[in-house]
């Protein structure tokens, strides 16, 4: 991947991360769901550290042509798998199912999945171990928000399901 190929390609993941965190945003603000509204908050500002962490990037490479040394290529983990874990605690108070939040998730799932696959596209093209690394944990995040968002698709579309499978209950009673 030469220069230009590297800056067009975090162009478009810049791009990508200001979409998907207003996309966020909009859905933490309609949702009625405290599990939903939080989770989506979550991702929108995970999403806003994807997008810094790419700008300092991108400007550095812009001015100096070549991967930098000083740009601060870690980016926290996750923590959406665990706003839903949480809501077993909160199961009473849960309202009715919302099929704009079913498919505001379901489009999240699209969007997630791409940037997942996109990020590991870029880690495979580029030579830099430094970048390979930094492309690899954007893409390992976009996937967990992947599986988080799968699991509360899940969650929306059979909640008992869900509690089940999270509870871990047996068919015993244990």
């Amino acid at each position: 991947m030469n220069e230009r190929e590297r800056l067009n390609a975090l162009e478009v993941a810049l791009n990508n991360e200001a979409i998907e965190r207003e996309f966020y945003l909009k859905n933490a603000k309609r949702t009625k769901n405290p599990v939903g509204k939080a989770m989506f908050k979550q991702i929108a500002d995970e999403e806003l550290e994807h997008y810094e962490r790419l700008k300092e990037l991108y400007e550095k490479l812009e001015r100096k042509e070549k991967w930098p040394e000083t740009v601060p290529l870690k980016v926290k983990d996750t923590i959406v798998k665990d706003i839903l874990k949480d809501s077993v605690q909160n199961v009473d108070k849960m309202p009715e199912r919302d099929d704009d939040d079913l498919k505001a998730v379901q489009t999240a799932i699209d969007f997630e999945a791409k940037g997942a696959s996109y990020y590991a596209k870029l880690r495979d093209d580029v030579p830099d171990p430094r970048e390979k690394e930094f492309f690899n944990l954007l893409a390992r995040i976009e996937h967990e928000h992947y599986l988080s968002l799968k699991d509360t698709e899940e969650y929306l579309t059979d909640p008992a399901s869900w509690y089940t499978k999270t509870e871990h209950h047996g068919l015993d009673g244990v």
